[in-house]
């Protein structure tokens, strides 16, 4: 791999990387970051060739300019800053960070006690620093081909005559009996002949399916050898989730098998709704691993208790909650739900925990900065959108109370 000495100065936007004039740009946010690097890595994901310091930060952006690479290129991110969890810090930068922003994500993730930052069974707790290096076990993103998107012509359902059928790819045609063995509880099943039958003959408009963005095992499965079945656990939300794939574990042939999925669905009259998880990550609560948003800025990503930073405030019941209220966060749900609709696809979303998305300093707010800037994107306007009307915290069933054009 011929690659140069340097970095150039980059483009700040778009975040995460892009594929243009020669080479790839890198674009990632951090208010409180001193420093973060690019590591390049070979094919296989498995040796770290190159390190580049990003430049900046401009407004809280580091980027940079990569010439001479494109699609394929495997990397993570280093941020360095201060490590002070009283504070709300948790850079680490013996920890590989995956992209926010990836497309293709590369690796088989396993918990490991070197994914967190602290040491674990230290006396001091989230408070110790861990120095062990977890770069060889880490998921790594991968630059992605840059593609014209084409889903043919999408149904146009009245909301009165809209029948949603919820659906899990998987498990819907394990046990079909016209749909090829191979095909079996994949996105290329779900939009065989035999299954949109199936949904004609029920007098379905709209599949509604059950999460599809890539997501990994909560430690409590895998230390029984389980998977996570439903998919409520998303750490790439740009990635289609490869267990749903016919060649599994490959988020580029995953991507495209659910392009073509849509597509297929589309041309038999089928709308596409995904339910989507942006109320928590994998990384959980302060004792959580260190896999990207924490170690890139914890105290951005996620809300925290303004009693004592150290720990996170959890309205989810899953250890963590994004912090959707800051703009930078807005922003990335924005840019996810758009890349699902223009890149893969689909026609909306239902919303797991949907108050998350309105939380700011004051509780649930009708009028919060998502919610206006949801309405007034000109692609994210005219999809279908559906809340889960609670969420686990103070005042959190709010049935009703979603503005415009929510189900």
């Amino acid at each position: 791999m011929n690659l140069p000495t340097h970095m150039q100065a980059g483009h700040h936007a778009p975040f995460g990387a892009e594929a243009r004039d020669g080479g790839v740009n890198f674009s990632v946010y951090s208010a409180h970051a001193t420093r973060i690097e690019l590591c390049v890595f070979d094919a296989s994901g498995t040796r770290e060739v190159r390190r580049y310091d990003l430049h900046g930060p401009v407004l809280g952006v580091f980027c940079g300019f990569l010439p001479g690479v494109g699609p394929g290129l495997v990397y993570g991110f280093r941020a360095h800053g201060p490590y002070h969890p009283e504070h709300g810090h948790r850079f680490n930068p013996h920890k590989l960070l995956l992209d926010p922003y990836a497309r293709e994500i590369a690796g088989q993730f396993g918990w490991r006690a070197e994914h967190h930052g602290y040491v674990l069974g230290h006396p001091d707790g989230a408070r110790s620093f861990d120095t062990r290096d977890n770069a060889a076990h880490a998921l790594k993103a991968v630059v992605a081909e840059m593609h014209a998107s084409h889903h043919g012509s999408r149904p146009q359902v009245r909301l009165e005559n809209r029948v949603l059928y919820e659906v899990h790819v998987k498990g819907f045609s394990m046990r079909h009996p016209e749909i090829p063995e191979e095909l079996r509880g994949t996105y290329a099943g779900l939009a065989h002949p035999a299954a949109i039958a199936h949904f004609k003959a029920l007098g379905v408009t709209t599949l509604s399916l059950l999460p599809v963005h890539y997501v990994i095992d909560e430690p409590a499965l895998a230390e029984r050898g389980m998977k996570n079945y439903w998919g409520y656990n998303t750490l790439g939300f740009f990635c289609a989730n490869p267990r749903w794939a016919k060649v599994g574990s490959y988020t580029r042939a995953a991507n495209e098998e659910f392009r073509a999925m849509t597509t297929a669905l589309h041309a038999a009259g089928l709308e596409v709704v995904i339910d989507v998880v942006y109320n928590h990550t994998p990384e959980g609560n302060e004792y959580g691993p260190t896999l990207s948003f924490r170690g890139l800025d914890h105290a951005t990503w996620y809300r925290l208790d303004q009693g004592d930073k150290s720990r996170c405030e959890n309205l989810t019941g899953c250890g963590n909650t994004l912090n959707v209220a800051h703009p930078v966060v807005t922003q990335f749900v924005l840019d996810s739900l758009r890349h699902w609709v223009t890149d893969m696809g689909v026609d909306g979303f239902r919303f797991d925990l949907a108050p998350v998305l309105g939380r700011t300093a004051h509780g649930f707010d009708a009028a919060a900065p998502f919610f206006t800037a949801l309405a007034q994107d000109p692609v994210l306007s005219r999809v279908h959108l559906i809340a889960e009307p609670w969420d686990a915290g103070i005042d959190g069933y709010q049935m009703g109370r979603f503005p415009g054009r929510f189900m």
